[in-house]
């Protein structure tokens, strides 16, 4: 049976992240004066060339501090952005403010860069070159907000543009964040994985960045931060989530991560998932589900195609059951994750017979079946864990029929989604070939006037002309 293989996160059934979240903005509490002092419209160049000039010159650092601070809140317009990056000098002058050893304009000399970061104008990145340098060198400091917000602002700069990723690579970025793992500091590690995984979607990240990757200690902390238990926080999950599903994604080396025990670990979780469901109604888990199904779906594409030690196998029926609870999750709260789960269900029955018999024994073909009205995404996908269990042969499907399915068969074969039907005849195919009664069973429930309404589309016509011969010669 063919499986939902496509490892491109565009591709992939379900929801997801588009190209590249929203950037990061770093949150924190503003003095009284600043507040007071509400948010400032965009900045002309005398004004932008007066802050700089006291931020360099004053005579006090409280002043130095403040105009920092104005500089910087008329920074986040577009405006001002753009003014700033042709201004001869300014970023010379916020690059040494930023290397200053005065704590506080540094902070805001640095919150400064993180404002340019934001914008999407890739001539506004590359106005900061300058600054990533000393931007890494921070990342092996000690105050972990500072390390935070240097992260969120590397993260950003990464997506816009091509120039900063290509003089990043020869800093060090990767050996940089693969130290940054190890903080203590849950903030440093959720920053640290939102910039990971802006620098794993970038197009040239399988040939020049995903290798340094996996060369390196990021893996195997990846998957340690994933695994289920009281230390594992919700946030910090889901950015390496998404850092493995794009590692996945690119292909260059998934034995690696089944070796390390990624199949396990992903696989503990998805239980760790189904248990905090059914324990509180309100758990955030939909975010980390996405990009922990698409993880397991792919890396077992994987492994059906390697020979991979037994240990770091699936042939588990609680993940199964574990699957379930979360369709049904999703089937109340967020319906748009259905084909994710149905999608890794698909993978885990295509080549396994043990998973197929799980699903019959759990008595699960029916709440499958209760699926198929939910949409004709999750219709096929639905179809298609079938055909993997009825293509195991009679035994599968002597245990399939009696039963709803036929009735449900011919409810789907009155679709007007020409995939749905197509699906539909090729689990009827299947279950005639290794179970003849059902094909009486569907002479008797009308199934040949259904089939008739398809003879004339000629994406089906062989196919409803070979099922109509099947189900008259049985």
């Amino acid at each position: 049976m063919q499986t939902w293989s496509s490892h491109s996160p565009s591709s992939t059934p379900g929801s997801g992240r588009g190209k590249h979240r929203p950037r990061a903005t770093v949150h924190r509490e503003e003095d009284s004066e600043e507040r007071n002092q509400g948010l400032v419209g965009a900045v002309e160049k005398g004004t932008i060339q007066h802050f700089l000039r006291l931020a360099q010159q004053g005579t006090e650092e409280k002043e130095r501090e403040r105009a920092l601070v104005s500089l910087r809140r008329g920074l986040q317009h577009p405006e001002t952005q753009q003014t700033f990056i042709w201004l001869e000098g300014s970023m010379r002058t916020l690059v040494g403010l930023l290397t200053s050893n005065q704590a506080l304009l540094q902070l805001e000399a640095a919150r400064c860069l993180h404002e340019l970061s934001h914008s999407e104008q890739s001539a506004v990145a590359e106005a900061c070159l300058p600054a990533t340098s000393y931007l890494l060198t921070y990342l092996s400091g000690h105050s972990s907000d500072f390390i935070e917000l240097c992260l969120y602002t590397l993260g950003n700069l990464i997506v816009e543009s091509e120039a900063v990723r290509r003089q990043l690579l020869p800093q060090g970025i990767v050996p940089a964040l693969a130290a940054c793992i190890q903080s203590p500091h849950l903030t440093v590690l959720e920053a640290l994985g939102y910039a990971l995984s802006q620098l794993l979607q970038v197009k040239e990240a399988p040939e020049m960045i995903i290798p340094s990757v996996l060369g390196s200690t990021l893996p195997e902390h990846i998957l340690r931060l994933l695994q289920p238990g009281p230390k594992l926080n919700l946030g910090v999950a889901v950015e390496f989530a998404w850092c493995l599903h794009y590692i996945i994604c690119s292909q260059v080396d998934n034995t690696l991560l089944i070796s390390h025990g990624g199949l396990s670990t992903l696989g503990l979780l998805l239980l760790d998932m189904a248990g905090a469901v059914q324990r509180t109604e309100d758990t955030g888990l939909e975010l980390l589900a996405c990009p922990v199904l698409r993880c397991l779906s792919n890396l077992l594409t994987e492994a059906a195609m390697e020979v991979v030690g037994g240990q770091n196998q699936l042939e588990d029926e609680r993940v199964v059951a574990a699957l379930f609870i979360l369709l049904q999750f999703f089937l109340q709260k967020q319906p748009s994750l259905l084909p994710e789960g149905l999608w890794l269900l698909n993978n885990l029955t295509a080549n396994s017979p043990s998973f197929c018999t799980s699903l019959l024994s759990m008595d699960l073909i029916e709440p499958l079946l209760q699926l198929l009205p939910v949409s004709n995404v999750v219709s096929i996908l639905v179809l298609t864990v079938l055909c993997n269990v009825a293509e195991k042969g009679p035994a599968y499907c002597q245990r399939l029929w009696p039963g709803p399915l036929l009735s449900c068969l011919i409810g789907t074969l009155a679709s007007p989604d020409i995939e749905v039907v197509g699906q539909s005849l090729e689990l009827l195919q299947l279950l005639f070939l290794y179970q003849p009664e059902a094909a009486k069973d569907f002479l008797q429930q009308s199934g040949l006037q259904v089939l008739e309404r398809h003879q004339e589309e000629a994406q089906l016509q062989d196919r409803v002309h070979a099922l109509q011969q099947t189900a008259l010669h049985q």
